[in-house]
């Protein structure tokens, strides 16, 4: 991708690697909108959560979790590394990058349809983290809080996706953010709460919600991808890349991986087939109407 490197240092940035989490990794109550590479990491681990261990689906593409969520507890120095000694600093660049660029699309996008979009935060930090939906290790991938409307990511996460997953790439890891930020974007037009309403109100239906929501996430970040494109920020391979990225992301792919088997009725994500046909919708056309999941499977 194409980037004015000066664009690397976002106001909506918040660096809290080297800091501990403290206390032991333990939500109290709070819900994680997840993003769409969740699992990703939690089959990584060679776990399956879906509703072991204290963990369970719930509405907004999130988990309650109410039993300590495993990984190690940060045992930093209380600030990030200084530039010179950070080996991650590129990555942090190009996040911050990418990051206003997608929310000054979607400023200008809800704009352009009467809305109002307000900023969100990137959260940095390692191996542990306290948010607005509680405390959460490094383990379960990136993911958006509604709470206190934030995005947090391990920035180790990326190179796990290349390495472990064959999903490397600097479009992959602006396909991950895009698709937290498109969380943020559910958030602000209510249909999270809508989700997450309708989860209590029908535990059954539960996990086809979560699908839904993630997969309109996924759309969310192709309509980005559109506009990227319209202004010649991609390069040659790109697209492939975020593709790529969404089909390591599937959930039966995750399944096949990590047990030999695929339950459909499980899924919290949806298939590779899913995410990709979703991520391609809203890139082809780069309008979020068509990215209305709910509508489609009610037809």
């Amino acid at each position: 991708m194409k980037w004015d490197q000066q664009g690397d240092h976002s106001r909506n940035v918040e660096d809290r690697r080297g800091e501990s989490a403290g206390g032991g990794l333990r939500a109290h109550g709070g819900k994680l909108s997840l993003g769409g590479v969740l699992l990703l990491v939690l089959f990584a681990l060679g776990r399956s959560f879906f509703g072991e261990s204290g963990v369970s689906p719930s509405g907004s593409g999130g988990v309650s979790v109410d039993q300590p969520v495993g990984g190690r507890e940060g045992q930093g120095s209380g600030a990030p590394p200084a530039p010179g000694e950070d080996p991650d600093l590129e990555l942090k660049k190009f996040s911050s990058a990418l990051l206003d660029d997608v929310q000054e699309f979607w400023t200008k996008e809800l704009a352009r349809r009467g809305g109002r979009y307000q900023e969100a935060k990137l959260v940095l930090f390692s191996d542990a983290v306290q948010s607005g939906c509680g405390y959460a290790g490094a383990e379960v991938g990136p993911f958006y809080c509604p709470g206190d409307t934030r995005v947090y990511l391990d920035l180790s996460f990326f190179r796990e996706l290349q390495r472990r997953f064959g999903a490397p790439g600097d479009f992959a890891r602006a396909y991950v953010i895009a698709h937290e930020v498109g969380h943020h974007v559910q958030n602000l037009l209510g249909d999270s709460e809508k989700v997450e309403r309708a989860s209590r109100e029908s535990h059954k239906l539960a996990n086809q919600l979560s699908v839904l929501l993630e997969l309109q996430a996924d759309c969310y970040a192709g309509v980005w991808a559109h506009s990227a494109a319209q202004r010649d920020l991609l390069e040659t391979g790109d697209v492939e890349e975020g593709l790529g990225a969404a089909t390591a992301v599937g959930d039966d792919r995750l399944q096949k991986q990590a047990t030999g088997q695929v339950s459909p009725e499980t899924w919290t994500h949806g298939s590779s087939a899913q995410r990709v046909s979703w991520f391609k919708r809203g890139l082809a056309g780069g309008d979020m109407t068509a990215c209305d999941t709910f509508a489609e499977a009610g037809r």
